[in-house]
């Protein structure tokens, strides 16, 4: 075992650590418990989904480990953290900060993988890649749920709801692509960018990952954070903003897409 993998079977009991953590910065115009409402059911999925496509595609290259133990699955039970996924975003929500929360990260032993450098990179990107498709499908589901609500009114309310809960699933993916591609240990950038550094300084630059929920917590209070994030908001809401435009919005979800 290389002293690479030394460190992180110290960190994590023989498996690598992936924290998933998305900050939501939440529609102003709702109060707190309404806007936790709205958010929660499609962060949760989101976030359901990243740790799955992890998992998945560590299978493909090789390592078993999320399989073995129940951890590829649907089931949101098995991927809840006690603290990150319940108590954190509720105690933000309610304090009127940006929503924070993750799921419990998905086990993976690196070496298992075929190639190991290949695969390091192929299931950090994962993740990512499910929430860019998550948020792509969500905007397409935008426009039949606007048909229907202005061809049948009686749907009207409901499909609102569902439009105004999609829009908020839009961003929120967004912001988990930007938020995990940081480039700090142990988020999925740091997964890429460790790979540009020479061997030595990767070593010490993984080591921050004992520290990483902490600097994630001083990271998001900084004005580079916001400029981080910044142009995966652009996206999402050019792409609300295009639904929008063609008239498949309806009036009570109109604010969520602006």
């Amino acid at each position: 075992m290389s002293r690479r993998d030394n460190a992180l079977t110290r960190f994590c009991g023989a498996t690598t650590f992936r924290a998933r953590v998305a900050p939501d910065p939440g529609p102003p115009q709702l109060d707190k418990f309404s806007s936790f409402l709205l958010v929660a059911p499609v962060l949760l999925f989101s976030m359901v989904a990243h740790e799955y496509a992890h998992g998945y595609a560590a299978l493909k290259q090789g390592d078993a480990t999320a399989l073995q133990l129940g951890r590829l699955t649907w089931n949101p039970a098995k991927h809840v953290d006690p603290f990150m996924t319940l108590l954190l975003p509720v105690m933000l929500a309610l304090a009127g900060q940006p929503i924070l929360g993750g799921a419990k990260p998905v086990p993976v032993v690196a070496r298992n993988y075929r190639h190991y450098k290949r695969g390091d990179i192929i299931v950090s990107l994962a993740g990512v890649g499910a929430n860019l498709l998550i948020a792509l499908l969500l905007t397409a589901a935008l426009v039949p749920l606007g048909i229907l609500g202005h061809s049948v009114p009686a749907t009207a309310p409901s499909v609102e709801i569902l439009q105004a809960m999609f829009a908020r699933g839009v961003i929120i993916n967004f912001s988990l692509i930007a938020f995990n591609l940081l480039p700090i240990p142990p988020l999925d950038g740091s997964h890429v960018f460790k790979y540009l550094l020479p061997p030595a300084w990767a070593l010490q630059y993984q080591r921050v990952g004992f520290f990483g929920l902490f600097l994630l917590i001083i990271a998001i209070q900084t004005s580079l954070f916001a400029r981080w994030m910044a142009p995966a908001w652009s996206v999402a809401f050019a792409l609300l903003g295009t639904v929008d435009r063609g008239g498949f919005v309806l009036a009570g979800a109109a604010k969520y897409f602006q």
